[in-house]
């Protein structure tokens, strides 16, 4: 018998529509690069600029627990991670130094290893597809109650050619507690996705505008605000 392939209007043994699967439609190649607008928001209140961003790594940690009776597996309970992420940047807001626990003890003479503080950032990843290149959105990356570790920082002889070496942290955040949901620290906003205005909204208050200084809403509001 031969196979005919069903066509858009015929029906399943169901009633319903049968519709055959189609890729790489025009369009639909998305990907998903660069990182940029980044912030860094104090505990005083205070927003500033993070230039020199170079990459943010985030953690997917998770585990999979196993579950046996007799010696047969019968569940595996995913257990999601927190939020953990590699940060590097070839410069840093000057604020940083406190909150990695870097003190001036008078103009010039610096104290380290000294206490450590949380702050909260955001920063903007490009999303792009076949059409629209990166105009094609961003999604805004707002992480709350993070700590910061400074990796090792290696000094070496100047050669014909300067090549800076970036800074690297490592970031351990403090969930937030939520009603109905899991505890978090990490909220995301896809532009292709939020009302504009309502995304606006939050990206004044992010960013600051003519008439609005920046800063960064609590956990709750900010989900309020995008509901």
């Amino acid at each position: 018998m031969l196979n005919v392939r069903p066509s858009s209007e015929q029906q399943d043994e169901k009633g319903g529509r049968v519709t055959a699967l189609v890729w790489d439609k025009i369009g639909d190649r998305k990907y998903e690069t660069g990182v940029d607008h980044g912030v860094l928001y104090l505990s005083s209140g205070s927003a500033v600029p993070w230039n020199g961003l170079v990459s943010v790594v985030e953690s997917r940690t998770r585990e999979v627990k196993s579950y046996y009776l007799d010696g047969v597996k019968y569940l595996d309970h995913l257990i999601p991670g927190d939020y953990s992420a590699k940060i590097q940047a070839y410069t840093y807001p000057e604020e940083m130094e406190v909150l990695l626990g870097t003190v001036d003890y008078a103009p010039g003479v610096t104290v380290y290893d000294q206490l450590t503080h949380r702050f909260s950032l955001s920063y903007r990843t490009g999303v792009g597809n076949d059409l629209e290149g990166l105009n094609y959105g961003y999604k805004i990356h707002v992480v709350y109650n993070v700590t910061a570790t400074p990796n090792d920082v290696s000094f070496e002889t100047v050669g014909e050619s300067v090549s800076p070496q970036p800074f690297e942290w490592d970031l351990k955040g403090l969930p937030n507690r939520l009603v109905g949901m899991r505890p978090s620290c990490h909220i995301s906003l896809d532009s292709r996705k939020v009302n504009p205005t309502i995304l606006q909204s939050v990206e004044d208050r992010l960013y600051g505008s003519a008439s609005l200084n920046p800063s960064l809403p609590g956990f709750s509001a900010l989900l309020a605000m995008v509901s």
